[in-house]
Parts: structure tokens; sequence; C-alpha cells
């Protein structure tokens, strides 16, 4: 069967190496999705264990359609009764890109209507639709449809941790896969000075304990009978407790708001995880290891302060993180001019997205880290 891992624009390639390393086979890589081949234990396996995707979906066909006729055709012929039960609570998703067909809204009920019309002739009668939620994903891109059922239910980022925010938090996929990008396995210390709400040093002791990120939380994926859910996810969860790791990361998340640390302490007990956390403000940073990672999601002046104060913020971090050398830095921001005014060209640069926003990832790096 085939699978699609979706993800934020720019982290395909971390979703790509996420699925190698839990030995599935990748079959193709496309903007902000990753395709996937499996059966139903590898797509549990990626519901638990993708870090840095979106959503896993599970495609049921694929067909041309430039009209609405051909679209409901196409919709219609799909055996629904092998996927969905007669009370299913039908809900559908969709999305259109350089297609002819380009009414979202209108793609959805056209849809609806085929797949309620094609229940109606398998089971004989009406569909009261009152019960499990079934999402179903309607996606055309160039005039090609891909119909596919949500596995996963609320998002991957959920991952049942942070109940409570502060100010433009960071999404936790997005988080994991900085982590990623900048290489970090949980073998050495990692400060983030600007923690917030702390996604990204629970996500990092979540990476050093091997703690799969949706091991806590519900999917739809589990009420599929067709695929016998639940023993299915039941036998992966199982898997997945007996690999974490009992180490103790050496991770710092620090923030000059009182409260946003206080947010941190619970949303780190609720993850199951240990991470050291103090208010402290960035000119008092200072380590004793000789290397290490510095992350961050730094304000960037459109949201949470002023232009002048976030420039004068960067120009800090620029002095306060050359004093620890040999520590590479990894810094998100939607600022255009980061570069300019932090006083230094970064090693690499990846552009992201955060919140809808465009952003860019700044990291400077010695030849160790390379």
């Amino acid at each position: 069967m085939r699978f699609i891992a979706t993800c934020k624009m720019g982290l395909e390639s971390v979703v790509s190496l996420e699925l190698k390393w839990l030995g599935i086979e990748v079959e193709k890589v496309e903007d902000a999705r990753v395709l996937f081949l499996g059966g139903y234990e590898d797509m549990a396996r990626a519901c638990l264990w993708l870090r840095s995707a979106e959503r896993v979906l599970m495609e049921v066909a694929g067909f041309e359609a430039r009209t609405f006729e051909e679209l409901f055709q196409g919709v219609r012929a799909i055996r629904w009764k092998d996927y969905l039960k007669r009370d299913s609570f039908i809900h559908v998703n969709g999305k259109s890109a350089k297609s002819t067909l380009f009414s979202v809204s209108d793609c959805q009920r056209i849809t609806k209507k085929a797949i309620v019309e094609n229940l109606k002739e398998a089971y004989k009668t009406t569909l009261p639709e009152t019960g499990d939620e079934v999402i179903i994903e309607i996606g055309i891109l160039r005039d090609v449809v891909t119909v596919a059922l949500d596995c996963c239910g609320a998002g991957l980022s959920r991952r049942g941790y942070r109940t409570y925010n502060v100010a433009a938090p960071i999404a936790e996929s997005l988080g994991a896969g900085i982590l990623l990008l900048s290489r970090y396995k949980g073998d050495r210390p990692l400060i983030d000075p600007m923690c917030g709400s702390g996604t990204m040093p629970i996500e990092a002791a979540m990476i050093a304990n091997n703690i799969a990120p949706g091991l806590n939380r519900p999917f739809a994926g589990e009420q599929w009978d067709f695929a016998s859910g639940k023993r299915v996810f039941d036998n992966v969860r199982a898997d997945a407790r007996d690999s974490i790791r009992d180490v103790k990361p050496e991770i710092l998340g620090s923030d000059i708001d009182e409260r946003s640390i206080d947010l941190c302490k619970k949303h780190a007990k609720k993850a199951g995880i240990m991470v050291n956390w103090a208010v402290r403000p960035l000119k008092e940073l200072s380590t004793n290891a000789s290397n290490g990672l510095i992350v961050c999601n730094p304000p960037y002046g459109e949201r949470m302060l002023e232009k002048r104060e976030a420039e004068n913020l960067y120009r800090e971090m620029r002095e306060k993180f050359d004093a620890l050398d040999n520590w590479q830095v990894s810094v998100i921001t939607a600022y255009r001019e980061f570069e300019k005014v932090y006083g230094k060209r970064a090693d690499k640069r990846r552009k992201l997205s955060n919140g809808g926003m465009t952003c860019t990832l700044y990291q400077y790096f010695r030849e160790r880290y390379i």
C-alpha cells in the first residue's frame, strides 16, 4: 500500500530520513510530502515515531479529473464499504493546486456526495453518521486526484504534552525538525536560551531518551477494523515502550519570563521527561561544557517586540553565542535581515514555515558537526 507523510516545506529530507531509520521504504520525495510503501504496521510505526511530519495518510485511489462529473464518478467508483462502516461520520478535507477544479469547497461537497451514494447502495440503507469520525483527504494537483484516509485524527504535532502556550509558540514537529536538521542525537549538551513554552528542549529530551512522540496519544487508524487497527497500534506501542532509553541528557531551557518556565515544567512533566529549566536573561548565558548545540526561536519583531528591540537582541545573541567556543548554533527567524544584524553569515540556511510565516533556519557550526 502507498502512504503519504505530509510535512512543512523544507522538512521533506528529514521526514524521508526518519522513515528510512524506521526501516520503511520511501517511494518518492515531493514538495511538502513523502510517499512511502508498506503495510498497516508500517503505518502505525510512522504515526507513532515520525517527529517532523504533520500527518500520515493512506492512499485509496488516484485518477484524473477536470470536471466535477469526473471527480464524482472517480470517487464513487471506490469500494468505500471496505473502509467505512454504515454509521461512520464522514469528514472531507480538500486542497487543490494548479488544477482545473480549483474550488476546494465544491470538491469537498461533491466528494462527500459520491461517498454517501456509494455507501447507500452498498449497505442498502440510509447513513446515520453517528459513529467514529473518518477524515478523508481529497487532493488535486495538476488535475490528478489523490483520495486518502487520514490515519492520524489530530495532527502529529499534537503530542499531548503542550496544554498551555506562550505568544508565538513553535510547533512540535518543526521544533523536532530543527533538532534533526542540526543533527542532534541526544549525545551532546543542548541549550535553548529563549525556550518559550519549552518545545525544543522537550523534543530534544524525547530524542535522547528514544521516546516515540506519538506514544501517549490516540490515532484515527486505531479505529479501523479493516486494518486490525487496535491490535496493530497496540503491538507498535509495546515495542516503542521497550525501546525507551533511561538516560539523563544535558539539556537546559531558559527564558527571561518566569511564567514561561512554569509552563515548561508542566509540559515536561506531562511528557514524562527531565530537563533543566531556569529563569534567566540571555546576558547570563553560560556553561562549563566544551561543546554542544544552541537552538532558539527568538522574537521576530513583527509580533512580540519592536524591530529595534529584536535587532538589539540579535546582536546580544552573537556576542553570547560566540563566547561559547565549539558550540553549534541553529536559529529560526522570519526576520529577513537577521544575518546582517547578527553580523555573521550562516554556514547553512534552510527555508521553513512556522505558523504560516516563512522563516529561515540559520546554522552556524564547526567542522566536527558537518
